[in-house]
């Protein structure tokens, strides 16, 4: 099941929102797997993610690959003494590092999971 979130800045709300270029108003689409009644199109509902989930999704979004980067960086400079190279290669390994994200994208997904509440 496909959920459309209207995702709104905070100033969107604002009385002077049609004066300003900075609010933003955007749909967004999740996928739900796991729900436990049946919903219709159109029917509000309060979509759900777990803040742990959202750590660790913070982890191998931006941690993790840069930890990749300043290590190689760090161990190639002390291997090679060519900054150059080792500047490129850090850059490099994130080609293999979003690969793999990539191809583990599926089980990802079963990780990272949206939950849909009826909204009361």
């Amino acid at each position: 099941m496909v959920v459309t979130i209207l995702s709104q800045s905070a100033c969107s709300g604002c009385h002077a929102e049609g004066a300003c270029n900075v609010s933003d108003m955007q749909n967004k689409e999740v996928e739900v797997f796991n729900f436990r009644k049946k919903y219709v199109p159109g029917q509000q509902v309060t979509v759900l993610f777990r803040e742990s989930k959202g750590f660790t999704a913070l982890f191998f979004g931006y941690v993790l690959p840069f930890l990749l980067v300043l290590l190689t960086l760090v161990i190639s400079v002390d291997i090679t003494n060519d900054e150059l190279f080792s500047g490129l290669l850090a850059l490099a390994i994130l080609i293999p590092y979003y690969a793999i994200i990539y191809f583990f994208r599926h089980q990802f997904k079963k990780v990272f999971n949206f939950e849909v509440e009826e909204n009361n």
